[in-house]
């Protein structure tokens, strides 16, 4: 949705993995023979500014958490000479809003999550097309264990987020993803004016997205609750 509109440059996930190996795929660029670490690293953040930025003066980078230690490691790497993470980011991608967008109920986030791993399905489109798929199609199973990890592991993110952001002395602007949904214009024009970009810019955008949840998702959650509930 940012950047549908066309003021807010490309925003992805251009360091999603937490390997080196695998950021090349992400801005299309690959290692000449001879080029030292240091100077590759810099060209793979210096092509994905440019990409991201699309002429708008703005670079908007999606960051997990799961890769969140790699990718400071790097900046690490990059910048000695900086005291804090937030110097070193600003350091390399300039003056920074920090976004934290979270989902506050982590049981359906783990329903979500887990289903989607096993159908393989993540994505589809608002017309109802799939968008991304990365298996083949598979009736999703309901496991109470896989549920309650990756429940508890979100928890546990949102929790290491925050203690970062109060390490850090960032405020972040905060949206929940159940707002998002209700209201996505709504949410994308509070992130124009936090940015300081004219929010009527959003007025034409859609989501490009429908959501998956489904009955499947409602049966699991009372199936979990009620698993949970019992110990049994």
């Amino acid at each position: 949705m940012l950047t549908e509109t066309g003021v807010a440059g490309h925003p992805k996930s251009y360091f999603h993995k937490p390997e080196l190996g695998e950021w090349p795929s992400y801005v299309g660029v690959s290692r000449s023979a001879g080029m030292g670490e240091l100077e590759y690293l810099r060209l793979l953040i210096d092509t994905a500014i440019e990409q991201g930025t699309a002429n708008t003066g703005m670079f908007g980078l999606r960051l997990q958490r799961h890769s969140f230690d790699f990718f400071f490691r790097q900046l690490r790497t990059l910048c000695q000479d900086e005291p804090t993470d937030k110097a070193r980011f600003e350091a390399v991608f300039g003056r920074t809003l920090f976004v934290h967008l979270t989902r506050p109920d982590k049981l359906s986030q783990a329903v979500s999550y887990v289903k989607a791993q096993q159908s393989g399905l993540w994505h589809r489109a608002a017309d109802g097309s799939e968008l991304e798929r990365l298996s083949p199609p598979a009736d999703p199973v309901f496991e109470f264990e896989a549920l309650k990890g990756c429940r508890d592991q979100f928890v546990t993110f949102d929790r290491d987020w925050n203690d970062w952001f109060a390490e850090q002395a960032i405020e972040p602007l905060r949206l929940s993803y159940d707002d998002l949904c209700a209201g996505p214009q709504a949410g994308l024009k509070k992130v124009l004016t936090a940015l300081g970009l004219p929010q009527s810019a959003a007025d034409s955008v859609q989501p490009g997205v429908a959501k998956l949840a489904d009955s499947i998702n409602a049966d699991w959650i009372k199936r979990f609750q009620d698993q949970a509930a019992t110990g049994s």
